[in-house]
This record gives structure tokens, sequence and C-alpha cells, in this order.
């Protein structure tokens, strides 16, 4: 973009344009269909590259640093990572009436399998001071006829390269509830045709917490490691809001006995 796209003569013709807007807004509602059809049209055109300012803009002059992968990490970790959507603006940034199988970012996938969706989800932008991501998912659960609902996470490849039997795999979360709600953390990982599985239910009474999976107790084949993800499930989110403020995980080695 130019230096010179906001300079004097911008400052001349904003105001301009801004009156011309806003006589058009007095006289919308006596102008002819005709006319109003083609004002409506450039209204839209016009609104469409204003929201991608704004919205653009509230990421990158809000804190916390867009993109930040900092969080507190164990000791010795040799792996660590912030997925996508609770680290950059994704866009759209929310839906409505969401399907299952709906993706948000490259990692974040939604299942449900209600007949009719009353789900939405929308991922916000983290100000607080004790912040650390960038940006958070809100999900708002309104009527729920279904059995299930869960927030499946993809891990990156980075995170098979030498795993092993010997690691600790850590969740660290900061999530907020309208009401009470069960939730549990499902890590899988597929090595060959078997998938190994642990779930943790998380603590109801805390809003940030780490939980760890001991990789020792699976019966994990080291060498066919080929993917790995996690399920955050929530049982019974009917008339609730949920707010994940942050996401994120790491491994290290367990200590030897």
């Amino acid at each position: 973009m130019s230096k010179r796209a906001f300079g004097l003569v911008d400052l001349i013709l904003h105001p301009l344009v801004i009156r011309r807007w806003r006589r058009t807004a007095s006289a919308a509602d006596q102008v002819s269909l005709g006319m109003l059809r083609r004002i409506r049209l450039r209204a839209l055109e016009l609104r469409q590259a204003l929201d991608r300012i704004i919205f653009v803009a509230n990421g990158r002059l809000a804190l916390p640093l867009i993109g930040s992968n900092t969080f507190p990490k164990p000791l010795h970790s040799d792996w660590s990572w912030r997925p996508q959507l609770w680290r950059g603006p994704i866009f759209p940034p929310g839906r409505a009436a969401v399907e299952s199988k709906s993706d948000f970012g490259d990692e974040v996938t939604i299942f449900h399998d209600c007949r009719i969706s009353e789900l939405t989800v929308r991922q916000m932008r983290n100000t607080r001071e004790e912040d650390l991501a960038p940006y958070g998912l809100r999900l708002d659960v309104f009527k729920f006829d279904g059995s299930f609902l869960s927030l499946v996470i993809e891990l990156p490849d980075s995170a098979m390269r030498g795993l092993t039997r010997k690691h600790l795999l850590r969740l660290n979360a900061v999530i907020e509830t309208e009401k009470k709600l069960e939730i549990f953390a499902r890590v899988n990982i597929q090595h060959g045709p078997n998938t190994e599985q642990m779930v943790r239910e998380l603590p109801l009474d805390d809003k940030e917490f780490s939980i760890d999976f001991d990789l020792a107790y699976t019966k994990l084949n080291e060498k066919r490691v080929e993917r790995a993800w996690v399920d955050l499930i929530f049982e019974g989110p009917e008339m609730n809001q949920v707010m994940l403020r942050d996401v994120n995980f790491s491994r290290r080695p367990r200590a030897e006995v």
C-alpha cells in the first residue's frame, strides 16, 4: 500500500465521502426502488471491505501479540504447540447453525449429531491482562437434541517425531463456562492399524488447568506412529456458553526412576 494512501488528498476527500453517505442514508426511504437496489449494492461492497479492515485491525492492534506461542512449559519439554485457532485470525471468524464436521482453521473440527443445529461458534480476540493466547473460541449452545458434541484438534506432524512411550503429553487450557459442564479430553494416537486412546475428565471448578497423559500406559508401537488428535468432549452442553480462551500442548520425557 502506498504511503500516500492516507495523505493530504484523503484528508480532504474523507469528510466529503462521509457526508455523501449520510445524505444517502437520510434519503433512503424516499428514493425509487430501482435506485435503492443500486445504493444497497454499493453499500454492501463498501461494508465488506470495511468489515475486513476492522477485523484485521482489531487483531493486529490488540494484545497479546498475534502468532504468539508463549505459554508455560514443563522442564525438559522437547515439543510445544498452540493450534492456529488460538494463535492467529481465521476467516470467517464465526458461524451459526454449525453443521457437523465444520472446520475452523486448519486443525480444529466440530462434530455433533444434532438433527437441527442450534450451535454458534465464533473466534474472539483475547484482551485481558492475564491472557497469553491471542485468540479464543466461544461456543454458544442453545437447544441440543444430539447425544454428543466434540471439538477435535489435529496435532501436527512435529508432535509425532520422536514420540515414545516414555513421553508425557500435557494439555494446558483456559476454559470458562456459563454453568458447570462436564468436559473430557481424549488423546488418540494412530500407529499402523491400531489407535491408542487415553481419556481424562477436566476439573469442573478450575478455569485454568494442566493435565498429563502418560504414554507408558499404552501399547504404542513407536516405529509406526502416523497420526494424533485430541477430542474435547462436552457432556450435556444445552443452554450453555463455553469460552476456550487457550488450548496448547507440550510433551516431555518422563523422569527415569
